[in-house]
């Protein structure tokens, strides 16, 4: 049985945790007019579990690695009737490691993540910055292809 679950331990298992949500609207030019932007963010927590469990009167390797992660998912709204979403991931936005199982220590990781990450907006505006470039690239590929057709 200890094999089995030292086994188990030793490949991992990542299981991921919403935990806060943020939303950020914007407007930014573009040849084709205005165009508003709102991008929703949740955090999400990824635990892995490694190390392994030690026969009594050996230490223990056993700790659950974790890491936050910021989904967006970006929702614009272009001229008459045009609405491009897109869906991307910030990762590494806080991230760390607990000695013991990530069962026991999840409410632990999310109060850990919650105080890392008091400032979601400013993480939401940094991915909406990033993300206009993006936006924009889509936005002259799609009225390339209409001026085009």
């Amino acid at each position: 049985m200890t094999n089995l679950l030292a086994a188990g331990l030793m490949f991992g298992m990542t299981v991921a945790v919403s935990s806060a949500t943020v939303a950020h609207e914007t407007r930014i030019d573009h040849a084709s007019g205005p165009v508003d932007v709102r991008y929703n963010g949740a955090v999400t927590i990824d635990h892995q579990q490694i190390g392994s469990v030690a026969p009594g009167g050996r230490a223990s390797t056993l700790r659950c690695a974790w890491q936050a992660n910021m989904a967006v998912t970006r929702e614009a709204k272009a001229t008459p009737g045009t609405l491009m979403t897109r869906q991307f991931v910030r990762e590494g936005i806080a991230s760390g490691s607990r000695a013991g199982w990530c069962t026991t220590n999840k409410a632990a990781i999310a109060k850990e993540v919650a105080a890392r990450t008091r400032d979601l907006n400013q993480h939401i505006v940094e991915v909406a910055q990033e993300d206009h470039d993006v936006l924009r690239s889509e936005l002259d590929r799609l009225h390339g292809a209409v001026r085009e057709g």
